[in-house]
């Protein structure tokens, strides 16, 4: 469709989606993604083998809040599932119903999208130090990882049955050897991430910045060259890549030349997308009679009934552990990291996020969805593996929309088989990706502040280990700033007579 057949007051939301749709390789987008799946799978399995959670709508929904979120975006911003939520709806002898499960999601919702309309978010996330939030990813990133660790070498009963908890054997189908396999695999094909194919052109794009900061400085060129590897410019200041003037184009030729000369960063291999299709052969392989337990046809969504002690219980149990982790992880942490990757997109706002999850849980937990929210584990982990635009959650909804109209709730019997070694390979991966964003604390100040909210946060001995978390890195980081002489200085000038105590006590030690 071409932009004059579009009406006048469409053209500025058309021109929107069709450049959030832009995909510069398509088969990185597809393997992208499928990088959150290794949170999304297990989760998604065991609340419907436990808590008879609909398999078929919570895919017909989530697959159209990736839709709607990717056009809206522009980012890879995930759709995974609320994990206090569910961890408390598993609790082994008290698993919570669809009702309690739903109105959990429900006034979670609710407290999200109120402190959006109300501006609380924005101005709770400007006053949250960087330190603070990258504890939080580094936190989360760690618990993704060790959680991988136990897929791959522990068996998991993942739908509450038995069988798990012991070592997982290294041959078979679902065996150590197999996610090793896998490991070795991604490691060998796309390294550590590197994104060698676009480092040219945000080169090129720092160099610009860095033309017009000087022109509007009105410096010389001497004094230009003096700047080498240094900028006020935040985006500049925030990046990786050297901006001086001179050293630019050596730059690109040298990173050129040094992807030319390595042929596997010259192809592209779509690792996550290879990855989940060997799972799939291999979850037929284990039971063939898969194929005979699948019915076409979707499920039928229908509102739930949610009662007075639902609500109760509901709230009780599973919301009030979930606000805080949606508001540090959901929003905080998802906005920030979104701003450290796609630095571009100005859509990914604490407002924005938080009425997206909002409004998603506010529709979709009337009709038994799964609560899901958005998480900065699975960005990192759809950008890992090569996400870089909306296209890339736009195809995964589009699949999942497919998936629940033709299957329904029988793709349980597929993911049921689903080697769980090979999810854990996928999180792991996602975990090291949010954790490697604290890399630019440098100063001892903020790393000492991540690493208290990181610490308490995985200490977690109630559901509140991430509010903890936060809360002790809030003090630590008020304390420190408390400590800067600047601090006392201002505080003087309030206060006179702190000003004059103060060099009463200096003039009587000098006369010491």
């Amino acid at each position: 469709m071409s932009l004059s057949s579009v009406p006048s007051f469409l053209s500025t939301p058309w021109l929107r989606i069709k450049r959030n749709l832009q995909v510069k390789n398509g088969w990185e987008e597809v393997s992208g993604a499928l990088g959150d799946l290794g949170t999304f799978i297990p989760i998604v399995i065991t609340l419907t083998l436990v808590n008879h959670l609909d398999l078929g709508t919570t895919l017909l929904f989530t697959g159209a809040y990736n839709i709607i979120t990717g056009l809206v975006f522009g980012v890879p911003m995930p759709v995974q599932p609320m994990k206090a939520i569910a961890s408390v709806a598993i609790t082994p002898g008290d698993p919570l119903t669809v009702p309690q499960i739903m109105a959990a999601g429900i006034t979670t919702a609710a407290v999200l999208v109120f402190l959006g309309i109300t501006g609380l978010m924005t101005v709770v996330t400007r006053w949250v130090p960087l330190s603070v939030v990258r504890g939080i990813q580094l936190s989360q990133g760690i618990s993704f990882s060790i959680t991988a660790c136990k897929y791959i070498l522990i068996n998991q009963a993942l739908g509450g049955g038995s069988g798990g908890g012991g070592a997982r054997s290294w041959v078979g189908l679902d065996g150590k050897l197999l996610a090793i396999a896998g490991l070795l695999f991604i490691v060998i094909v796309s390294g550590v991430g590197e994104v060698t194919r676009d480092l040219p052109q945000m080169e090129a794009h720092n160099v610009e910045r860095m033309e017009n900061l000087k022109m509007a400085d009105g410096k010389s060129h001497s004094e230009g060259n003096d700047l080498r590897g240094q900028s006020k410019d935040p985006e500049l200041g925030s990046s990786d890549i050297i901006v001086s003037h001179t050293e630019i184009p050596e730059k690109m030729e040298e990173k050129k030349m040094m992807k030319t000369r390595n042929w596997i960063k010259s192809i592209t291999i779509p690792t996550a997308l290879l990855v989940f299709v060997l799972g799939v052969v291999l979850a037929f392989i284990r039971q063939p009679s898969i194929g005979k337990q699948l019915r076409v046809g979707p499920s039928t969504p229908h509102v739930v009934h949610i009662s007075r002690r639902d609500w109760r219980i509901g709230f009780v149990r599973a919301a009030i552990p979930q606000i805080p982790l949606s508001v540090l992880n959901s929003v905080f942490a998802v906005c920030k990291l979104s701003q450290d990757l796609f630095p571009s997109q100005d859509a990914v706002s604490s407002f924005n996020v938080s009425i997206s999850v909002g409004l998603m849980n506010l529709v979709g937990c009337w009709f038994g969805a799964m609560p899901a929210c958005h998480g900065a584990g699975g960005l990192a982990g759809q950008y890992r593996f090569g996400a870089r635009s909306g296209f890339s959650v736009v195809f995964l909804g589009t699949a999942k929309l497919l998936l629940g109209l033709l299957l329904g709730s029988s793709l349980i019997h597929i993911l049921s088989k689903f080697p769980v070694g090979l999810l854990g390979v996928l999180l792991l991966f996602a975990g090291l990706e949010l954790a490697m964003a604290c890399r630019d604390q440098t100063t001892r100040t903020d790393a000492f502040v991540m690493l208290v909210v990181t610490v308490v946060s995985l200490t977690d001995y109630t559901s509140y280990g991430s509010a903890m978390g936060f809360g002790c890195g809030m003090v630590a980081a008020i304390l420190l700033r408390i400590r800067e002489t600047k601090f006392w200085e201002k505080l003087c000038r309030l206060m006179p007579w702190m000003s004059q105590h103060a060099n009463t006590e200096q003039d009587s030690a000098t006369q010491y």
